[in-house]
């Protein structure tokens, strides 16, 4: 995994990241790193509930070469925290953690799955399932 340091950003750029909400677009993308700072990878994209709009879990992509990764994380939502200074995410996992993690082919990403999938994603990470008890 190479280590990627965070753009060094013009006056509007960091303006903007102060800013509350974010499109889903620019979600899509965003680096996510470890609690040391080491990139482990990228939002792919973020799954969300029609009817309540609450994020359920973002899809990390991580490694690859040239889009084709193949496979992709679920992480809940919730683990991620934004960090202003890395313009990413971070998470409080390795990545030995993350490549034992549930993973969904790539084709396969952006198609909701079953309920019994999203406990067994949930349950890995130690977090309630995205829809409460």
């Amino acid at each position: 995994m190479i280590d990627e340091k965070p753009p060094i950003l013009d006056e509007e750029q960091a303006i903007d990241r102060t800013h509350e909400l974010i499109s889903s677009r620019r979600v899509e993308g965003t680096p996510v790193y470890d609690r040391d700072g080491r990139k482990l990878g990228s939002i792919h994209s973020v799954m969300i509930e029609k009817r309540s709009g609450r994020v359920a879990y973002a899809v990390l992509s991580v490694g690859g070469f040239l889009g084709m990764r193949g496979h992709v994380h679920p992480v809940p939502w919730d683990v991620l925290t934004y960090d202003v200074d890395l313009d990413g995410y971070v998470v409080d996992l390795t990545f030995e953690q993350l490549e034992r993690a549930p993973s969904l082919s790539l084709d396969d990403a952006d198609r909701p799955r079953g309920r019994d999938y999203d406990e067994e994603v949930s349950g890995y990470y130690g977090r309630l399932p995205w829809w409460g008890l």
